[in-house]
């Protein structure tokens, strides 16, 4: 059983959906980047045969597992489904990766050694090391400024709150109640920071490179990011609510003026 110094048992989920040209290579360049951690397919049912592909590379590789699930349900959904896989199968972390390649694994080494000294990182692509390949101009305008608006919205510090390549430990993800975690899309990785940077946990960023990907479709649309915004926008109102709250039920002590 391989642990990660510092770190322990490592698991890094992968969820797919049509990823079948990219799912041998990318399982394949976790495990000659990081040997020691496991890697869990979390399947929606593709009906390319991405599923059957990752039950051929772990019938031939014990670090590689499959989990199939009925149908596409989102990406939250398919986190939520391998964070308790991991939990049962008793792993210290998880990390997130995408499928298509676009988060390298041989930067996954940067994240593990972050994690023996954090709760949570986030690999980032705007800050000092840090980039972005292959994106159209719109695309990445859209993407920092939404980062933008979420540093405004939520006050974290985060440069990256919407990236999906990160590490948490595994008691985080009781502690924040992941399970209740109503985003499906790719807001589900705001709100995984959002409440992670709530609860007071140690996170920090490491830069990583992000490259679009060469084959397949990304499944980010228009309708993501606006869901995503309409996400952030709430939970910054609720989060003043709760402060004025605090503040307004303050009692005045015997003697003294309020507050």
């Amino acid at each position: 059983m391989s642990e990660y110094p510092g770190v322990g048992r490592v698991l890094v989920i992968i969820p797919t959906y049509n990823e079948a040209d990219n799912v041998r290579v990318i399982t394949d360049r976790v495990r000659k980047a990081v040997p020691e951690v496991d890697i869990l397919v979390t399947d929606d049912n593709s009906p390319d045969g991405t599923g059957a592909i990752a039950d051929e590379l772990a019938l031939a590789d014990d670090h590689i597992f499959v989990l199939h699930r009925a149908g596409k349900e989102g990406l939250g959904a398919a986190y939520k489904a391998g964070f308790a896989w991991a939990k049962d199968k008793g792993y210290d972390a998880v990390v997130e990766m995408d499928a298509d390649g676009s988060h390298a694994p041989e930067e996954l080494h940067k994240l593990l050694d972050a994690l023996g000294s954090h709760d949570v990182v986030l690999g980032t692509r705007y800050i000092p090391g840090g980039s972005v390949h292959n994106w159209p101009i719109h695309r990445l305008l859209l993407s920092r400024g939404g980062n933008i608006y979420i540093r405004m919205a939520l006050g974290m510090p985060f440069k990256d709150a919407t990236g999906g390549y990160r590490a948490y430990r595994i008691g985080v993800l009781d502690k924040i109640d992941v399970g209740t975690i109503a985003s499906t899309g790719y807001s589900f990785q705001v709100e995984m920071a959002w409440r992670s940077y709530r609860q007071g946990y140690r996170m920090v960023e490491v830069p990583i490179t992000f490259t679009e990907r060469e084959h397949g479709v990304s499944k980010m649309s228009g309708n993501i990011f606006k869901e995503q915004l309409l996400r952030v926008t709430i939970w910054g109102a609720q989060a003043r609510t709760e402060s004025l709250r605090k503040v307004f039920d303050r009692k005045p002590r015997q003697g003294s003026s309020w507050p």
